[in-house]
C-alpha cells in the first residue's frame, strides 16, 4: 500500500492470512533455513512496532509472505514527510527566541511533567535500541518541545522548566543523533541544548550537555578541542554523578589526544566523585554506576595499549553486564577483542570479534559499525592465526 512503512506492512500481511506472531517468526525461520527459534516473537513484535527494523531478514520475511522483496526495500525507505534534520524543524535565527503574540495553549506544570516523562522514556529506549532506530522519534519529540515553549503562554517559572526539559531533550537526541551516524545534525542539537540549559541557569545541565558534545569530538579527530570544552563544562558543586561523569569524558579526552598521564589522573577525579555520592543527583543521571566508571577505566588502558589492567576490569564487569544493553554491550566487547589483540592472545580476540560482529549484526548503531572495523584492522595482525582467518573471510 502507498506510504506504508515497513513496520506497518508485516503487521497488515501478517493480521491478513491470519497468522500469530509466532507463526510468522516460525515461517520466516524456515525460509531463511534457519532453527525455528533463532527469530521469536518478541522480534517479529519489535518489528511492528517500528522498535527494530527487520534488516538481514528482509528476503526470508518477504518469502514467508510470498511478496516481492522490492516491495519490503520501497517500504524500508525514509518518508519524505519525516523530518531528517535538525534544521528541518526548528525555525530561523534563535529557535529558542519566544513568539512576541503567542497563539498557543497556556502551558502548566503538567505539560513540563508530561515531556519529562517522555524525555526519560526516550532514555530508556535508548538503553536497548540504538541511533538509527530511534532518531525519528526523537526529533519529533525535539520539534514538539521547542514549538510548546515559543507559541505556548506561559509564566516565567514554566518557561524556565520547558527550557530545562529541552535541554535535557537536546542532550538524549544529540546522543541519538551521533550513534546514527549523523554527527553534524548532532552537534546543531547540543548548541540548542546548551542555549535552553544556560538560559534555564542549570549549570549541571550545561556541564552534561558539554560532556557529550566533547565525546563526540573525542571520537571523531577532534580530541584537543573536546578537552578545552570538557574541562570548561563543569562546577565544583555539582552532583557526585555529574562529577564522576565529567572526570569519566575528560579521561577520555585525553586519552584520544594521546596524552596518558593527565587521563589516568581525570580517571582517579571520576572514582573519587562517585565515592561521595549521596543520592542526590539528576534522574537523567540514573546509568552513572561504579560499573559503568570502571568500563570507562578499561577503555583508557585499552586505548594506552595496557592490556594486562585493561583485561581483567572488562572480564569482570562484562561477567555481569545487562545483556538486553545489546548496543553497550557489543561496543565493550570490542574493546575488550582489541586488548586481547595486544596481549597477543589472537585465539580469544578472534572468538570475542565474532561475538561483536554477531551482535552488530542488527544495531543500527554508528559506533558499533566503526568498532568492528577497528577490530578488524587490529586483528590482521593474527591473520596466521586460524581462528582469526576464520573471522577475516566470513566478513569478507
Amino acid at each position: 500500500m502507498q506510504g506504508e512503512n515497513v513496520a506497518d506492512m508485516i503487521r497488515r500481511l501478517r493480521t491478513e492470512r491470519g497468522w500469530s506472531q509466532e507463526r510468522l517468526a516460525a515461517k520466516v525461520c524456515r525460509a531463511a533455513r534457519v532453527p525455528l527459534d533463532t527469530l521469536k516473537r518478541n522480534d517479529i513484535y519489535r518489528y511492528e512496532k517500528g522498535l527494530r527494523t527487520p534488516r538481514e531478514w528482509l528476503p526470508a520475511i518477504a518469502q514467508a509472505f510470498d511478496v516481492p522483496i522490492a516491495e519490503f526495500r520501497a517500504a524500508m525507505e525514509p518518508s519524505p514527510q519525516q523530518p531528517a534534520s535538525v534544521a528541518d524543524f526548528l525555525p530561523d535565527g534563535d529557535p529558542l527566541a519566544p513568539l512576541k503574540t503567542r497563539q498557543g495553549k497556556r502551558v502548566g506544570m503538567n505539560d513540563v511533567t508530561d515531556l519529562a516523562g517522555r524525555v526519560h522514556g526516550l532514555r530508556l529506549a535508548d538503553d536497548v535500541l540504538a541511533g538509527g532506530d530511534l532518531i525519528a522519534p526523537a526529533l519529533r519529540e525535539l520539534r514538539s518541545a521547542v514549538r510548546l515553549y515559543r507559541e505556548g503562554s506561559h509564566t516565567e517559572a514554566i518557561g524556565s522548566a520547558l527550557l530545562a526539559q529541552i535541554g535535557e531533550l537536546s542532550q538524549i537526541a544529540g546522543w541519538i543523533a551521533a550513534d546514527a551516524g549523523q554527527r553534524q545534525e548532532a552537534e546543531r542539537i547540543y548548541q540548542l541544548g546548551l542555549s535552553a540549559a544556560r538560559q534555564a541557569m542549570d549549570p549541571t545541565l550545561v556541564g552534561n550537555l558539554a560532556g557529550s558534545l566533547a565525546y563526540m569530538w573525542s571520537n571523531n579527530g577532534q580530541a584537543e578541542k573536546a578537552v578545552e570544552l570538557v574541562r570548561a563544562g563543569i562546577t565544583d558543586n555539582a552532583p557526585a554523578k555529574a562529577r564522576a561523569l565529567h572526570w569519566d569524558r575528560v579521561a577520555w579526552a585525553h586519552t584520544q589526544a594521546q596524552q596518558g598521564r593527565e587521563a589516568i589522573a581525570a580517571l582517579g577525579e571520576a572514582s573519587e566523585a562517585i565515592a561521595q555520592d549521596d543520592g542526590d543527583n539528576p534522574p537523567y543521571l540514573y546509568w552513572v554506576s561504579p560499573d559503568e566508571l570502571t568500563v570507562m577505566e578499561s577503555r583508557v588502558y585499552t586505548e594506552l595499549h595496557k592490556p594486562l589492567r585493561a583485561v581483567p576490569l572488562l572480564k569482570e564487569i562484562l561477567g555481569r553486564y545487562d545483556v538486553t544493553r545489546t548496543r553497550e554491550l557489543a561496543l565493550y566487547l570490542s574493546w575488550l577483542a582489541v586488548a586481547y589483540a595486544d596481549a597477543n592472545e589472537p585465539e580469544e580476540a578472534a572468538a570475542t570479534a565474532t561475538r561483536v560482529i554477531t551482535m552488530s549484526a542488527d544495531i543500527t548503531s554508528d559506533r558499533t559499525a566503526e568498532r568492528v572495523k577497528i577490530i578488524l584492522a587490529r586483528l590482521q595482525e593474527y591473520a596466521d592465526v586460524p581462528e582469526v582467518r576464520e573471522v577475516l573471510d566470513s566478513v569478507a
